[in-house]
């Protein structure tokens, strides 16, 4: 049956280039070989995503009336309703955590040189968009941490010169956080992020398949005795195997640690003690807590997030700051930076953990 399908829809449409493609493509085989498999991982969590989205979508209502109480519906009287809301939230926060995992990799392996640069600009912009995933999704029960942790996340964007204002006004949809923002946000959600996401995502397979993989400076010199591996079957296997084994653990971790829905959000409420952001942000509002007020007369605040501005700029643009790489050498400069950015994203989230502070 598989063979008579396959040659009813190759007598309608001409297939022989893309198998043609699939047959010659080859994934190198050396010790770096481990990390290609995160990107794939991370497709397969934004699939989950899609999937398990569209599920909740079906009884979701987006208004700050009936929010919660959809939320709470969907947990209580639809058959494994809860299941799907918890795969849904561990698999947002898995596939960041994929995500990281990745474009890190990707950075020490310098995968971004020549030709691969804008391959490395979609990925990172890949990254955000997934945090802007996190962040609009956090507010759509409508509990009382989302209500919070949004309000404070919100106000941030407000000291950025110029723009502050309009920025702040537009991401609440007023001037605070209001229904008018679970709906904003909802639409984020469900229909600009995601749109944005699959063009560039389209773009960033496509320059990956066009590509082919890319191999560590170190291996790259010994091109001529390295290994590989045929894309299909073997790797498509391979990855395959990851993937039931990353939906093995999702389905545990959801099932053993199901998401909890909280307190429905009470605007007029003081905020409770405890509340934190989730762990992709935490290291960044951290920051912003060890800034003094005023810095050589300039806020403080201010200072923290035009930093982190420059530094996500200079994280997407490294391709194009990264000279050596490009003639096939390592910058101790670039590799510092790295290492000096996994620490300090490391050091700042345990004493956010350690040393509990609320917003």
């Amino acid at each position: 049956m598989p063979d008579r399908i396959l040659r009813w829809v190759g007598e309608r449409y001409e297939l022989s280039a893309l198998e043609k493609v699939i047959k010659k493509k080859e994934v190198p085989v050396y010790r770096h070989t481990i990390w290609y498999y995160f990107g794939g991982i991370t497709l397969f969590f934004f699939c989950i995503q899609v999937v398990t989205g569209i599920l909740l979508l079906l009884y979701y209502r987006p208004t700050a009336e009936a929010a919660f109480e959809s939320v709470q519906f969907i947990m209580t009287e639809v058959r494994f309703g809860w299941l799907i809301r918890s795969i849904h939230s561990w698999s947002a926060n898995l596939m960041i955590a994929a995500a990281f995992i990745h474009l890190f990799s990707v950075f020490f392996l310098r995968a971004y040189r020549k030709p691969r640069e804008l391959t490395w600009v979609s990925g990172a912009f890949l990254l955000f968009l997934a945090m802007g995933f996190g962040f609009s999704g956090y507010l759509l029960p409508w509990n009382e941490l989302a209500f919070f942790a949004t309000k404070v996340g919100t106000e941030i964007v407000a000291v950025v010169p110029g723009i502050g204002e309009f920025l702040l006004k537009f991401l609440r949809g007023g001037e605070d956080v209001t229904g008018a923002t679970l709906t904003r946000f909802f639409g984020f959600h469900v229909a600009v992020l995601p749109m944005i996401t699959t063009l560039i995502l389209v773009f960033h397979v496509w320059a990956v398949q066009k590509q082919g993989m890319s191999i560590s400076l170190g291996a790259e010199e010994q091109k001529g005795k390295l290994k590989s591996m045929a894309f299909f079957p073997n790797f498509l296997l391979r990855d395959l195997l990851g993937w039931i084994l990353a939906l093995g653990a999702l389905a545990a971790i959801a099932a053993i640690f199901p998401w909890e829905l909280g307190v429905k959000a009470d605007p007029f409420a003081p905020a409770p003690a405890g509340i934190t952001p989730e762990w992709y942000f935490i290291f960044m509002f951290q920051t912003l807590k060890f800034i003094p007020a005023k810095v050589l007369a300039i806020d403080g605040e201010m200072l923290g997030v035009l930093g982190f501005g420059i530094v996500g700029v200079a994280f997407v643009l490294v391709p194009f700051l990264d000279r050596k790489a490009n003639t096939g050498n390592a910058s101790k400069i670039v590799t510092a930076f790295g290492i000096v950015a996994i620490l300090y994203i490391t050091v700042m989230t345990l004493i956010s953990y350690t040393v509990p502070q609320t917003f």
